[in-house]
């Protein structure tokens, strides 16, 4: 049974953050640098797609929430170990998931004070509900009625996106304005959504269901990892992740791949990449003891939330050009974007390694 730390969370989580660190603004502006960049294929893959379909970018937030789900069945064990009880137990997943729910209305601008059109939903909220629940199911139930539930949450959330919205009609039940994920939201957040022109919120209610799934994916993940026997643990999690994206593109001939959604076929073909990437880590890092390279992302992954929210709060775009707009200024336009984008994720990085040295780290 796996009891020690896996390294290779950490450095996964971290990875995960650096690209919203600033890592794909780097390499957009390294695809500028050649004709045509800024539409190649690997620029396009640093960016949402706008509804159906899946780039890079779509993976960060649901591999995130995979790796929150991986995470609990350690900790919960490390907790069982302390002497908590389950009241206790309850009460502490409650209390994280509160948290962060908080942590996302505060990131959306909350001590601006404009409540009448301040967002509610938030990535944060999402992750926090989401791995909550998920956390409430692996506490009660077994491991064969949490894969029912998951598979139940999936279809019954399949039927329920083909319900038009009856607010909008003529339009698909699969179009930004025709869901019914959206018609649910508008009569619960009328003006309080993201895209206030169609009443769509990415991060909304109903979605939030299939995202309670993710983070069972990366439940069931760290409970093969912590319980199982088997030596051939990266082979049969990259068996278990073809299938899950194979699984996920058939169910697409039905119900596409879709993030705004969070449709199950996305549900599916994400949680295999999550599942991959995991492997992967997992492999180099625990396995094989490969792992001073890891270093540099483990920094990030230990203070995961901490970067993203000082990225609101922290001016790094004004430290990066008060040091380096006169370095910047001396280069070529395309090459100057270049040495923003490496200084903005030096500065940064720089303060997490600042509070990884000082053993700062904020834990919810």
């Amino acid at each position: 049974m796996e009891s020690k730390r896996l390294r290779s969370i950490d450095a996964l989580r971290g990875f995960d953050m650096f690209f919203i660190m600033g890592f794909s603004s780097l390499v957009v502006a390294i695809c500028k640098l050649f004709p045509d960049g800024g539409s190649c294929f690997l620029a396009q893959q640093m960016g949402h797609t706008s509804w159906d379909g899946l780039t890079h970018h779509d993976i960060i937030f649901p591999l995130f929430l995979f790796i929150s789900g991986m995470t609990f069945p350690f900790s919960l064990a490390k907790s069982r170990e302390k002497g908590l009880s389950r009241r206790q137990i309850f009460l502490k997943t409650l209390s994280r998931g509160l948290i962060l729910i908080g942590l996302g209305i505060v990131y959306n601008g909350f001590f601006q004070f404009q409540f009448d059109t301040m967002r509610f939903y938030s990535v944060l909220g999402r992750i926090g509900l989401a791995w909550m629940l998920a956390a409430w199911l692996y506490m009660c139930c077994g491991k064969k009625t949490r894969i029912i539930l998951a598979a139940a949450i999936l279809v019954g959330y399949n039927l329920l996106l083909l319900i038009p919205a009856p607010d909008a009609a003529g339009a698909s039940s699969l179009s930004m304005e025709g869901n019914i994920v959206g018609y649910i939201d508008r009569l619960l957040m009328p003006g309080h959504l993201l895209n206030k022109k169609v009443g769509f919120d990415p991060e909304g209610l109903l979605s939030t269901l299939p995202a309670i799934v993710t983070a069972m994916l990366g439940q069931f993940t760290g409970e093969f990892v912590k319980e199982s026997p088997a030596q051939r643990k990266t082979l049969w999690m990259l068996v278990g992740a073809a299938a899950l994206v194979a699984i996920g593109l058939v169910w697409s001939t039905w119900l596409p791949v879709n993030k705004k959604l969070w449709t199950s076929s996305f549900t599916l073909v994400v949680g295999g990449i999550s599942l991959a990437h995991f492997a992967l880590f997992y492999w180099l890092i625990d396995v094989k003891g490969w792992n001073k390279w890891a270093f540099f992302f483990e920094v990030i992954g230990l203070n995961s939330i901490t970067i993203y929210l000082l990225q609101k709060i922290v001016p790094f775009a004004e430290i990066n050009r008060f040091f380096l707009g006169g370095l910047a200024g001396l280069c070529p336009e395309p090459v100057g974007k270049v040495v923003f984008a490496v200084g903005y994720i030096f500065w940064s990085w720089l303060l997490l390694w600042f509070l990884y040295k000082k053993k700062v780290f904020l834990k919810v």
